[in-house]
């Protein structure tokens, strides 16, 4: 920051660190025009271009370069999707940082970023982990069901976040795995609401520290007021999943996660896109733009008072190349135009569009008296209250030579590596009669399915055929139906069972060699064959082959638990309440389970 002194010889106080944040806010926030309020109030992607020195390359969600966002539409909040390396992420933030500063009055970026230390590959709800360490999935955390260690991991993943400037976490993810066939499991922490909460606290802990400050990353923890009960287990990112409903009546249970959020001190709320029905005295919309929910229940009953900032895209429908539109979720409010759906979410307590860069859209509703401009102020003096509690504003600039000696060091990726084999549930350990089958001893010989051969060879010797093999390793996908169209072939959706050729095919492997299969649970899958015809079973949560293998040899011991229940069927799927947790008939493996050696 270039700092000016007034002409007592004195800093002002938004720019003097001795002042009490409020302070600093309410002399900023004097000194701003209706636009540079307006442009604090859009959350939106762009790109890590090390090659755009200038910042004028095309942005994301639109064609306004980054430098047209916070030069013209005094935008200065991001959500950072792809990213390079630590120093040239590094670099890049410093440049903007420097276009920052030199704006009238040098209002410092905030860079925020979606999950980017696990195994994820969908770009719609987290990111590739490029020099970070590497962690299992939330949901594989919650099968170590170690808060101690859910805040080691939220501890390195701040260094890491902070050497290459991200500030803001999109995550936790408070929300419960009620719903088998929801296709954002893996980013939550099971289906146990006193399980989630004890991590959601533990993750805001190590994320944020015991206050906000210079040292922290604020969490905006989501998806209020729980996105779990979704019906048939659609996303709401999609018109087919718009629907939240509550057959077991268990509303109330999916509150508990976020109750310990606020008890963290979680900086900021996201509400989910979600379309709740048939819940008595609230509005049957978008949670964003519910009144009902922003303020009756998240600011009046449980007082919080941090910036709420919408998921992406709620106002204004995406043009896409070749002609798709990808709609707006405004679900509830479809009928509304782009400016009315901001009254509402405006009039409901939300602080911050996400995803949208149309900052003149407020702009206009207050020019025309749709709404005060005391009500920007409102979540204006809360946005910028974390700039200041988050230090932006005293020094905004990062080390580059120390970005790339923090991210990924060794000590980083393994402590990642150690999580990862921890996560690991053994869900079955030989055939009735027949005795133990794993760990596996020696130098066997190994037909693998889904498994790097130049890792396998470093355990055993690698077959070509099942016969020739001592055993065969599978390592298999939960299923899911294969969707195409903008972001649905992201999403893992439909049902949960193995079936026709793939089915055949894994039985025939069973039925030759003894097997040992290893199913990535990104959902929990169906495999009542599968478990029945297999040697050994083991679940996984985002682990490379090193560290499945590892466990497979006695490397490293089992000591995972089940984080959800593995239904029977896929009729006691479709028998399941949404909202509850552990209602599947007869499980094939209950909540909890897990065998060790």
């Amino acid at each position: 920051m270039f700092r000016d002194l007034n002409k007592n010889g004195q800093l002002d106080p938004y720019e003097d660190p001795r002042q009490p944040v409020a302070a600093r806010v309410a002399d900023l926030l004097g000194q701003m025009t209706l636009e540079e309020k307006a442009g604090l109030m859009s959350h939106t992607f762009v790109p890590v271009n090390p090659d755009d020195v200038t910042l004028t390359g095309p942005g994301m969600n639109s064609r306004a370069s980054i430098s047209e966002m916070l030069l013209n539409r005094h935008m200065t909040h991001f959500n950072v999707a792809r990213i390079a390396s630590a120093r040239q992420t590094a670099e890049w933030h410093n440049r903007l940082q420097k276009l920052a500063a030199g704006t009238r009055l040098g209002i410092p970026v905030t860079i925020a970023s979606d999950p980017r230390h696990a195994f994820t590959r969908n770009v719609a709800v987290g990111a590739m982990t490029g020099a970070f360490s590497l962690w299992p999935e939330p949901i594989g955390l919650a099968a170590i069901g170690d808060a101690a260690l859910v805040q080691e991991f939220a501890d390195i993943a701040r260094q890491e976040y902070l050497a290459v400037g991200i500030r803001t976490a999109l995550h936790p993810m408070a929300d419960l795995a009620t719903e088998p066939r929801w296709g954002r499991i893996n980013g939550t922490f099971g289906e146990d609401a006193e399980l989630s909460a004890r991590l959601t606290a533990a993750y805001i802990r190590g994320f944020q520290g015991e206050t906000l400050g210079p040292h922290s990353v604020a969490c905006m923890t989501k998806h209020f007021p729980g996105g779990g009960p979704q019906k048939d287990g659609e996303d709401p990112h999609f018109p087919e999943g718009k629907e939240q409903i509550y057959p077991g009546g268990m509303f109330d249970y999916h509150l508990i996660p976020f109750e310990a959020a606020f008890a963290a001190s979680t900086a900021q709320i996201m509400p989910y896109y979600g379309q709740p029905q048939g819940l008595p005295g609230i509005e049957e919309v978008g949670f964003a733009f519910s009144r009902d929910v922003i303020t009756g229940l998240l600011r009046e009953k449980y007082g919080f008072d941090g910036v709420v900032c919408t998921d992406w895209g709620l106002i204004t429908s995406a043009h896409l190349p070749g002609g798709e539109v990808f709609e707006a979720r405004a679900w509830g409010v479809e009928h509304l135009s782009q400016a009315e759906r901001m009254v509402k979410a405006l009039n409901a307590g939300v602080d911050q569009f996400g995803g949208e860069d149309c900052p003149e859209v407020i702009v206009g509703l207050v020019r025309s008296g749709q709404v005060t401009e005391a009500r920007i102020d409102e979540s204006v003096r809360r946005l910028l209250a974390d700039k200041f509690r988050l230090g932006l504003f005293d020094n905004p600039y990062l080390d580059v030579a120390a970005a790339e000696q923090i991210a990924g060091t060794p000590a980083f990726c393994a402590a990642g590596e150690l999580a990862q084999r921890k996560s690991i549930v053994l869900l079955k350990n030989g055939q009735i009669g027949a005795g133990r089958a794993l760990p596996l001893a020696g130098r066997p010989r190994l037909y693998i399915e889904g498994i790097a051969a130049e890792t396998a060879a470093a355990y055993g010797e690698v077959t070509a055929q099942p016969a020739d093999a001592d055993f065969a390793i599978l390592r298999l996908q939960t299923p899911f139906e294969k969707r195409t169209g903008f972001l649905r072939e992201h999403f893992h959706a439909g049902d949960l069972d193995f079936t026709g050729e793939e089915l055949a095919h894994i039985l025939e492997i069973l039925d030759r060699v003894p097997t040992i299969v290893v199913i990535h649970l990104d959902r929990p899958a169906v495999i009542p064959e599968i478990a029945a015809g297999c040697a050994g079973l083991l679940a996984e949560f985002g682990a490379n082959d090193a560290a499945v293998l590892d466990v497979i040899f006695g490397r490293a011991t089992p000591v995972g638990k089940l984080p959800f229940e593995l239904p029977a069927s896929m009729a006691a799927v479709r028998a399941q309440k949404p909202d509850a947790p552990r209602d599947s008939e007869n499980p094939l493996f209950p909540y909890g389970h897990g065998l060790t050696y």
